[in-house]
């Protein structure tokens, strides 16, 4: 998912520059010819990934002996999930921390009552209308708990937007913002090793993609290996994942409180 709403950088870098400067002023004037230059001074905003995310067993031969089929690539395969998993529960917290220029406080009963989800999308567009940035997609993000709200919403909305609703069950769309959906408990008021403490719980996150940036340098990585005095082999995946809300967009990501 973090894939989907952030740009990515999978270069070997652990440190990531992104200067900016100031918003830049037009003035209208008479016609003179002259002008004053403004002094231009650059901000370096950066992102340091300071920390890693690790899973590892260890899996006795016999465990695979008494097993049918590959266990190793099966099991392999959930511990990648697995950190990948931590690593979006990252991200959205990090990113919903670090929305404090643009806020939204949903009606009562937020996104579970359906009557609520026109109300809520329309204040959030209207929230980045007008931006350029928006040229690159929007994107929402729920929990699932979230979901029937806007079933509800969709079934009961319109002729054709209704039936595609009725027929197809939870769509990925609504009034152009793309809706992703992570478990509950996504969202939390959560302790990290060096980004700190996050109060989450109970909100959501809106915004245009691509304007933060998900850093992780070589991706996911796997490996096996032998132990001395144990038989069959410890596996182990791990990453490193850096995120960074950049300076210069905040206002283009929404933090959403639910009421």
């Amino acid at each position: 998912m973090a894939e989907k709403i952030c740009a990515v950088d999978r270069t070997d870098s652990m440190y990531i520059w992104n200067p900016y400067g100031p918003t830049a002023t037009t003035v209208v004037q008479a016609l003179t010819g002259t002008y004053t230059p403004a002094t231009y001074t650059s901000v370096n905003d950066t992102l340091t990934i300071t920390e890693e995310f690790v899973v590892s067993e260890h899996m006795y031969d016999f465990e695979t002996v008494m097993n049918r089929g590959d266990i190793y690539a099966s099991r392999a395969d959930e511990l990648i999930a697995s950190v990948a998993t931590a690593l979006d529960k990252f991200v959205l917290n990090l990113l919903c921390e670090a929305a404090d220029t643009t806020t939204y406080t949903t009606p009562a009963g937020g996104f579970t009552t359906a009557a609520n989800i026109p109300v809520i999308m329309s204040n959030l567009l209207s929230k980045v209308a007008g931006y350029a940035d928006t040229y690159k997609g929007l994107y929402l993000v729920i929990e699932n708990t979230d979901v029937p709200g806007f079933i509800q919403s969709g079934a009961a909305s319109g002729f054709s937007f209704a039936d595609s609703w009725l027929k197809n069950g939870w769509m990925t769309s609504y009034m152009g913002v793309d809706i992703y959906v992570v478990r509950t408990g996504t969202y939390a008021n959560i302790t990290y090793a060096t980004s700190g403490a996050m109060t989450n719980s109970g909100h959501r996150v809106f915004g245009v993609k691509g304007i933060t940036t998900f850093a992780s340098p070589r991706g996911i990585q796997y490996d096996e290996k032998s132990v001395t005095g144990k038989t069959g082999r410890e596996i182990v995946a791990w990453g490193y994942c850096g995120f960074k809300a950049w300076n210069n967009k905040l206002a283009l990501t929404v933090d959403i409180t639910l009421a």
